[in-house]
Parts: C-alpha cells; sequence; structure tokens
C-alpha cells in the first residue's frame, strides 16, 4: 500500500488545504485521480467553465491561473466527516492578491470532496467569486454574465 492509498479523505482535505496555500500546481495536481471531475457550480469568473476534468486538465488549469494568483493564506473554518467515508466537506477562507491589479481578495469556499484510493475523484466547490472578480477587474463582467443567466 502506498503512502497516497493509505490517507484517509480528511487528511487528503487537509493535504490538499497545504498544497494549495504552499504547494506548486502540479502538487496540486497530484492529488487528484487521473479521471477526477471538478464542479463549480456558481463559477468562478466570467468565461470559465463550470466543470474541469481529468488530472492533467486540473494540472493545465492550475498552471495557467498560479502567475496571476499570490495566495497569502487559506484558512480552515471547519472540516466535516460525513456518513459517507468517501466524502468530506471542507470550510475555508482563500485570501490572495490579484497579481495583475495588485489587489487583494478573499473568497469563501465549501469544498464537497470524495476521496477514493488516497485521491480526489470528484469535488463539487462552492465559491463566493465576488471578491476576486472585484480583485481582477472582472467585476461588471460577473454581474452581466449573471443577469444573462437569469433572463427568462
Amino acid at each position: 500500500m502506498t503512502e497516497v492509498s493509505a490517507r484517509s479523505p480528511r487528511e487528503v482535505a487537509e493535504r490538499f488545504l497545504r498544497v494549495a496555500s504552499d504547494g506548486t500546481p502540479d502538487e496540486l495536481a497530484d492529488l487528484y485521480a487521473e479521471n477526477s471531475v471538478i464542479e463549480m457550480p456558481f463559477g468562478a469568473q466570467p468565461g470559465v467553465p463550470l466543470q474541469f476534468e481529468g488530472r492533467e486538465g486540473h494540472r493545465a488549469r492550475f498552471r495557467s491561473f498560479a502567475p496571476s494568483i499570490r495566495v497569502e493564506r487559506i484558512g480552515l473554518a471547519a472540516l466535516h466527516e460525513t456518513a459517507d467515508p468517501e466524502v468530506v466537506i471542507a470550510e475555508y477562507d482563500y485570501q490572495a492578491t490579484a497579481v495583475p491589479t495588485g489587489r487583494s481578495f478573499t473568497n469563501r469556499y465549501i469544498m464537497v470532496m470524495r476521496v477514493r484510493d488516497g485521491l480526489i475523484v470528484h469535488s463539487r466547490d462552492y465559491a463566493n467569486p465576488l471578491g476576486s472578480a472585484a480583485a481582477f477587474g472582472n467585476l461588471d463582467r460577473l454581474l452581466q454574465a449573471a443577469r444573462q443567466s437569469t433572463a427568462g
């Protein structure tokens, strides 16, 4: 049994938060299973897909946005184990700076993570995108996208 497969969902979630704060895009991608899925039902930024698939797709995505974000701190508010032994829920704050503008922001997240054999196979990430949209100068675009999505 490898070190990865020995990790519990709680340990994987804790490692995810450490790596997201202090690690590299490649280290973050390596926490995901080969065919994993990340869903962001509330969206991240205008034009960003709501779902991403595959470890290598995650790796490319993490690498693409890493130069534009300087992570200051990730603070865990709570980590909940569930009746499903594969699922853990993390509540955390993500404090960072948008490198292109120099503006700081805080996003609050709830991440529902399914872990199997020590790797993330699925996550559903709920975040309030207003802080990062404002910091990157995308708030008007985000609000316009929201208006279009709710127009009947």
